[in-house]
């Protein structure tokens, strides 16, 4: 088995509290080595997610927030039957936002170091679904057609109820159809999965919902172009 290192420093800097559990990485990496996906309760730090939580409120409240689409460049598209999410990537302006892109750029390191991926860089934006909005079954990345390596979802309502819906559904990677976790989009949830094998939708909710999608990607870039565009 990997021995991997703990997330022992994956804190930002002049702020000593780790941003993800510290036995947390460990069970990730062999998580995806046998599986493919990883899901972790209780994992990212629970003021940090409350500190995004309110940010990502308030950007919803003061219309900040874009609606979300599907595909990318000539190809993007607003399809508010396909999800209903709203979106703002992060941007380090704020020190919550700096302290969770500093996390996942440790994460990238180790994940490097340990699996070989060859991860360069990692993209993020709020996620905020309105009550009654959903996001259907698709994957992340087409294979061999993109570079987005690993999906990251960071969750930030706390006290989430047994009833609010907005569960993220995982799919089994050779069998699109059949169920392998349901993930509450609970305060301090984090999932990780590979973006190009590993089905996934979002079910409708029934109350307001916040998280931080991203994506660790490797470098398919052609001279000075960044591919693909954001």
């Amino acid at each position: 088995m990997m021995q991997a290192p703990p997330f022992a420093t994956l804190s930002s800097t002049g702020n000593s509290a780790p941003v993800l559990r510290s036995d947390a990485l460990p069970a990730l990496v062999d998580a995806l080595i046998e599986r493919g996906w990883y899901l972790g309760t209780n994992v990212i730090d629970a003021d940090l997610c409350q500190a995004l939580y309110q940010e990502c409120l308030n950007m919803a409240e003061h219309g900040v927030l874009m609606p979300a689409g599907i595909g990318r460049g000539k190809q993007h598209n607003i399809r508010r039957d396909v999800r209903g999410d709203a979106i703002h990537w992060l941007d380090r302006e704020s020190q919550a936002q700096r302290r969770y892109l500093e996390a996942m750029a440790t994460l990238q390191q180790e994940l490097n170091q340990t699996l070989f991926l060859g991860l360069f860089e990692y993209e993020a934006h709020f996620a905020h679904y309105p009550a009654g909005a959903f996001y259907q079954t698709h994957l992340d990345s087409f294979r061999g057609r993109a570079n987005r390596m690993l999906s990251t979802v960071g969750y930030l309502n706390a006290g989430w109820p047994e009833d609010g819906g907005g569960e993220m559904v995982i799919y089994a990677p050779d069998v699109p159809h059949r169920e392998v976790a349901r993930v509450r989009p609970q305060a301090g949830t984090f999932a990780c999965f590979l973006s190009e094998t590993v089905p996934h939708e979002v079910l409708p909710t029934r109350l307001p919902r916040a998280s931080i999608a991203g994506w660790f990607r490797r470098n398919a870039s052609l001279g000075s172009v960044i591919d693909p565009a954001r």
